[in-house]
C-alpha cells in the first residue's frame, strides 16, 4: 500500500480466506430441485496488516508489544490504523469492480481482532512470535443511552415510524470522515445537511452551518480541505447527529 504512485511502501496487506469452499465450474447451471435448505459453510476471511519496516531487534519487537498491552490506547490506536488501511484496500476494490455493497468494515464486526510480531512470512500466515488479542466488541463497556434501538428497529420494519432519508446520508457522511476522507465527507454532508433541514419540523442551529458546509463542499471539488474547513465540517456532522438523537428521542 502507497499514499503516493512510487511513493514508500506504508503497509504490505495479507488478505487470506480459511474454510472456503472448492472452487470447481458447474457445467449445469439449470435450477435445482432440494429437500432440505441446509445451511452451507461460510468462509472466513483474514486481513493482515503489517507494518512496512522491520522491527530493529527481537528486543525492540517485545518492548513495542509490552508497551501497547500497558497502554490500551495505543493498542486502539494499532487497530484503528490497520482499519484504515483495510477500509482503504475495499474502496479501492469497490471501484475496480463498481461494486456498490462492497461494504467497508470496523472494528466491531470483527470475529477477532490480534496485534503482535514475528517473522514476516509467518505473521502473513496469521502466526505470531507473540500477540496480544483484543477484547470482542460486545465484551466492552457499552455507554448507557435513552435511545433504544431494538424497538426503534421494530417500529421501522412494522412501518409503524419512517426513516428519514437524512439518516442515511449523515451516516454515510460520518463514515467519510472516520476514514480520513474528508472531501467525499464534505460533499456528502452538504446534502445530508439540506435533507435533515427539510425533513425535521424544528432543524434548530442546523441552518448556521449551511454556509460552512457549503464551503467545504465546494472546496472538496477542487482538492483537499484546509483545517478550518475541516474543523467546520466536523462540528456541522456532529451538530447533524445530535439533531438525530433528539428526533429519536422525540425531544
Amino acid at each position: 500500500m502507497r499514499a503516493v504512485a512510487d511513493g514508500p511502501v506504508e503497509a504490505v496487506l495479507v488478505l487470506g480466506t480459511r474454510n472456503a469452499p472448492a472452487r470447481h465450474r458447474r457445467r449445469d447451471r439449470r435450477v435445482r430441485e432440494i429437500a432440505d435448505a441446509e445451511p452451507q459453510p461460510v468462509p472466513t476471511a483474514r486481513a493482515t496488516v503489517v507494518r512496512a519496516e522491520a522491527f530493529g531487534s527481537g528486543e525492540d519487537a517485545r518492548s513495542w508489544l509490552a508497551e501497547l498491552r500497558a497502554e490500551e490506547e495505543g493498542l486502539a490506536a494499532e487497530l484503528s490504523a490497520a482499519l484504515a488501511i483495510l477500509n482503504r484496500a475495499l474502496r479501492a476494490r469497490r471501484a475496480a469492480t463498481a461494486d456498490p455493497y462492497l461494504a467497508e468494515v470496523s472494528a466491531e464486526r470483527a470475529l477477532v481482532a490480534r496485534v503482535g510480531y514475528g517473522p514476516g512470512d509467518a505473521v502473513a500466515d496469521g502466526r505470531f512470535a507473540e500477540a496480544l488479542e483484543l477484547p470482542a466488541a460486545g465484551a466492552q463497556r457499552v455507554k448507557r443511552s435513552m435511545e433504544a434501538p431494538e424497538e426503534r428497529f421494530a417500529a421501522l420494519l412494522g412501518a409503524r415510524e419512517q426513516a428519514l432519508v437524512a439518516e442515511d446520508l449523515v451516516l454515510r457522511a460520518r463514515a467519510d470522515l472516520n476514514a480520513a476522507r474528508p472531501r467525499e465527507a464534505a460533499l456528502q454532508a452538504r446534502v445530508a445537511l439540506e435533507a435533515l433541514i427539510a425533513e425535521l419540523a424544528d432543524p434548530g442551529p442546523l441552518h448556521a452551518h449551511r454556509e460552512a458546509v457549503a464551503a467545504a463542499a465546494n472546496a472538496a471539488l477542487g482538492g483537499d480541505l484546509d483545517a478550518p474547513e475541516l474543523s467546520a465540517l466536523t462540528e456541522a456532522i456532529k451538530t447533524m447527529e445530535a439533531a438525530l438523537r433528539r428526533h429519536r428521542l422525540g425531544a
